[in-house]
């Protein structure tokens, strides 16, 4: 029985069919009122306008409008950003204390004037709201990245924290950012926000604004979640009602800006949060263009689980005097908790491996735990996901032309339902925060060891265990002594074919078989 699944596993042999497109891509809007099927799309508000434009005009004439704000002519009023005061726990622990401390939790700082971590929540000196927000919510003691963290940002400094995902910068950021906002005047007719929290992805934008209304509620701060392939009309009515922290995918942003709809004058508090994986989507262009609407002195918190050459040079150009955090290796590194499986094969027995492994997998998940597959492709995705549900695995898919009401129900359903499995491509390698994902399976290797080490760090969580699979062939050979760095850091077996790909890579230079050197495809 098991040879008849797992040879019919013929993914990539099949005939595809066309992924859904979404449904709102094509939408027009006057007012937000109206969704109507159209090959234009048109929004009309108090304060801007889309006029008729086709989608692909659109993209390119998106902050057309916008021009670079010269500072040095506006008035700007003053706003307080230190609201730090050392708890006396703080105060008078020992230096040898806190350099243990700082040792034990791998964090690494560069930066002058650098405030002790806090050990406990209690040593924070948050509001009472903050407080009983933390109790609410069950907590039992900071992450290493918000004790640190918090008396960085709390002391009104620019910041760049660097860490693994599941460490807890989300709420390393929120929390400060509450605080800063309850400290400013009011909000004014017309004012955008005071806090803007810039992501690369809609599911990672919503995972940050859940955070938001968990502790938001209990301080009377107010959000948005701004995001494109969902309707511009309540997105829009929300930032002109007035909320302090606004939360946001870079192009959607530039749309509301570039027609009037917000502004960013009262905006003292910036978040970049997985600064790297912006970069990498090619959203510098949005990023700077943005950072432009906002006051120069303004505080900063970048957020990155790695520290590419990009992410510095943006890190230099716009973050003044910053304080660098680091938790855990300064080398690109996975999550120790993760047990990671390399299998050098060849392309065509990738599909019988994979009906295997899921067969291994079914056998021994007894407490239901979830699995991820991660493929290139949007038709693969399909494709794959369509056999294993022939064959009784419960199955869901995720990728890039799914619409939101599509991507939300297949969030709540991977959720939901025990030992379920995800087909996606790197859509679903950021920002997706489900806890008992036990198993995440590479059936194509990404292009980049950051790219693996984001998608296995989708299991792993909350200092749970976890279990990584890569089906690595000749043609990955290029990324074989990234990802062997990475299997060492973690102290974890090297599979012996992998050295012998590395190896040979090295012999070519570097040079794939027709002599030309290899590119990353961006």
């Amino acid at each position: 029985m098991l040879r008849q699944i797992v040879g019919s596993f013929s993914f990539i042999r099949q005939r595809t069919y066309g992924t859904m497109s979404n449904g709102y891509s094509n939408a027009s809007y006057r007012g937000g009122n109206k969704l109507q099927r159209k090959g234009t799309s048109s929004y009309t508000s108090n304060n801007g306008r889309f006029g008729n434009r086709n989608n692909a005009s659109f993209k390119r004439s998106a902050g057309t409008n916008l021009r670079k704000t010269n500072w040095s002519f506006e008035n700007l009023e003053p706003f307080k950003k230190d609201f730090y005061v050392p708890h006396p726990n703080v105060q008078g622990r020992h230096q040898r204390d806190v350099d243990r401390f700082r040792q034990d939790n791998q964090i690494t700082l560069k930066g002058d004037k650098i405030p002790a971590p806090i050990q406990h929540f209690e040593e924070g000196n948050f509001p009472d709201y903050v407080m009983q927000g933390i109790r609410k919510q069950g907590f039992n003691e900071p992450t290493a990245i918000q004790a640190q963290g918090w008396p960085i940002a709390m002391s009104g400094q620019n910041m760049v924290g660097i860490a693994q995902t599941g460490s807890g910068k989300t709420l390393g950021y929120i929390l400060p950012a509450i605080v800063h906002i309850n400290s400013q005047q009011p909000l004014s007719h017309g004012d955008g926000p005071i806090a803007l929290i810039l992501a690369p992805t809609r599911e990672l934008a919503q995972q940050i604004q859940s955070v938001c209304n968990d502790f938001g509620s209990l301080s009377y701060v107010r959000n948005t979640c701004i995001f494109g392939g969902a309707p511009k009309g309540s997105q829009a009515r929300d930032l002109e009602r007035g909320v302090e922290i606004c939360i946001a995918t870079p192009g959607r942003l530039i749309d509301f800006l570039d027609c009037g709809v917000t502004n960013l004058r009262r905006c003292t508090y910036l978040v970049l949060d997985e600064a790297d994986r912006m970069l990498d989507m090619g959203f510098e262009p949005q990023i700077r263009k943005i950072i432009e609407q906002i006051r120069p002195d303004r505080q900063v918190l970048m957020w990155s689980a790695t520290w590419p050459d990009e992410v510095r040079n943006l890190a230099e150009e716009y973050l003044r005097n910053y304080t660098q955090l680091n938790i855990g290796s300064l080398t690109l590194a996975a999550n120790h908790n993760i047990l990671q499986i390399v299998d050098v094969c060849q392309e065509h027995e990738k599909e019988t491996k994979l009906g295997t492994l899921l067969q291994e997998i079914g056998n021994v998940n007894e407490d239901g735990g979830k699995t991820i597959i991660f493929v290139e492709t949007k038709k693969k995705v399909e494709s794959i996901t369509r056999n294993i549900r022939r064959y009784g695995w419960p199955a869901v898919c995720m990728h890039g032309d799914k619409s939101q009401q599509e991507r939300d129900y297949v969030l709540r359903e991977f959720r939901n339902k025990k030992g379920s499995i995800l087909v996606a491509t790197d859509v679903a390698a950021r920002g997706l925060d489900v806890d008992d994902v036990k198993y995440v399976i590479n059936f194509d290797y990404p292009s980049s060891s950051e790219d693996y080490i984001h998608r296995i760090g989708r299991t792993g969580r909350s200092n749970c265990m976890g279990t990584s699979y890569a089906f690595f062939t000749p043609k990955n050979s290029r990324q074989a002594k990234g990802l062997i760095n990475v299997l060492k850091e973690a102290n974890q077996v090297v599979n012996p074919k992998l050295s012998e790909l590395a190896d040979k890579n090295e012999d070519y230079g570097g040079r794939n078989r027709w002599g030309f050197a290899h590119r990353r495809l961006l």
